[in-house]
């Protein structure tokens, strides 16, 4: 597993370490870890993430409803419905 961190709510710079660790042929667990919001959610299942982990303070923010209703990623990915 590799964790990468998310040391701001503004900064993207893990999304796309994740995209290039996936295209470069990593197949292991990807967590995002840090500050990620339930809105950045498809975005880091997009780019190849498998779990967040974030601080309890947080997480108390972020009700789960709000994180699921972002689980269905691919849904919403107009990307994903071209290629199909």
């Amino acid at each position: 597993m590799i964790r990468i961190d998310f040391p701001s709510f503004s900064d993207g710079r893990g999304f796309t370490l994740a995209r290039r660790l996936r295209l470069k042929g990593f197949h292991g667990r990807l967590r995002a870890k840090g500050h990620v919001i339930a809105d950045q959610y498809a975005m880091a299942r997009r780019s190849g993430f498998d779990e967040v982990e974030i601080a309890a303070e947080l997480a108390r923010r972020q009700t789960e409803d709000q994180w699921l209703a972002r689980a269905n990623w691919k849904a919403h990915d107009y990307q994903a419905r071209l290629r199909a």
